[in-house]
């Protein structure tokens, strides 16, 4: 992930999903960041937010605080989902990659990351980097 060199105003979406193991419970912390912001209500909210599947909520607090101290933003709760209105906005490979890296450390977990372009075509995308065996094509492009 590291070494993508992608065209970071086509990046819309990214996402690190981080997976307890064994993962026999389906235990994993979720991070992401849509470009537009995330839905919230009515309204979109700009920033990283998390979700959580079996993780205790007395963890709650420390995942959330490890990423205010990197990133700041404003915790809004919906749900499962926590939203850190206006925090940072990162969009590098490199970026990404040392997130999902320490979240791996932090919270013991094996990071998978998703990445959702607009409009990069093939080229592009094999310029960046990208395995090829790893894009899926979007219906009707």
């Amino acid at each position: 992930m590291q070494k993508f060199v992608y065209n970071e105003e086509k990046l819309l979406n990214w996402e690190i999903k981080c997976v307890r193991e064994p993962d026999v419970e389906a235990i994993f912390i979720g991070l992401f960041m849509y470009r537009n912001g995330t839905p919230y209500d009515y309204e979109s909210i700009k920033g990283i937010t998390y979700y959580y599947n079996n993780i205790p909520r007395s963890e709650l607090p420390s995942i959330t605080g490890f990423l205010q101290e990197r990133f700041g933003g404003k915790e809004m709760a919906k749900g499962e989902r926590i939203f850190l209105k206006g925090s940072k906005e990162i969009y590098s490979s490199k970026d990404i990659a040392a997130l999902a890296k320490s979240m791996e450390q932090q919270f013991k977990t094996k990071a998978i990351i998703s990445l959702e372009f607009q409009d990069l075509s093939l080229e592009e995308l094999k310029n960046a980097g990208l395995p090829e065996a790893k894009l899926l094509p979007i219906p009707g492009k």
